[in-house]
């Protein structure tokens, strides 16, 4: 009868960086790919009660798509505290002028909304372009199916 559970520890935790392509993938399949690079759920370590997760980089945001017509009808609004402070943006211009933050708002929304979720967000590091300045970590290529 040995059936113990594996539980991870802070210590033996190994982190990997991987790169996700986004040019031309829907927003949600990518950010729910590097949502669960960043919990950790693709090792066979995986605790829910530890950050297992390994470092993501996200390139070409700006040529990520939407499908169906979410580009007129998603709106992302946020509120600053004041009366009549609610802003709306609609998805199509936040992707025009801002997809970094269209794709962090959608894989902050796909992690743990706690502490654990808080400090799984700080390893995603998210580029418009192609280029990125993290060659140094030798980060390996994750495919998006």
């Amino acid at each position: 009868m040995n059936n113990i559970t594996y539980s991870a520890k802070k210590g033996e935790i190994e982190r990997k960086w991987y790169i996700i392509d986004a040019s031309n993938k829907p927003l949600g399949r990518v950010a729910a790919e590097a949502a669960k690079l960043l919990r950790g759920k693709h090792k066979p370590t995986f605790t829910p009660n530890v950050d297992t997760g390994d470092h993501v980089i996200i390139l070409n945001t700006k040529n990520v798509i939407l499908t169906g017509r979410k580009s007129e009808q998603k709106i992302y609004r946020h509120h600053s505290g004041y009366i009549g402070g609610m802003k709306e943006v609609v998805a199509k211009d936040m992707l025009e002028n801002n997809p970094e933050k269209a794709m962090m708002l959608a894989i902050k929304g796909m992690l743990p909304h706690n502490r654990l979720g808080r400090q799984m967000i700080n390893k995603v590091r998210i580029y418009a372009g192609s280029e990125h300045e993290n060659q140094a970590q030798k980060p390996e290529i994750w495919e998006v199916k």
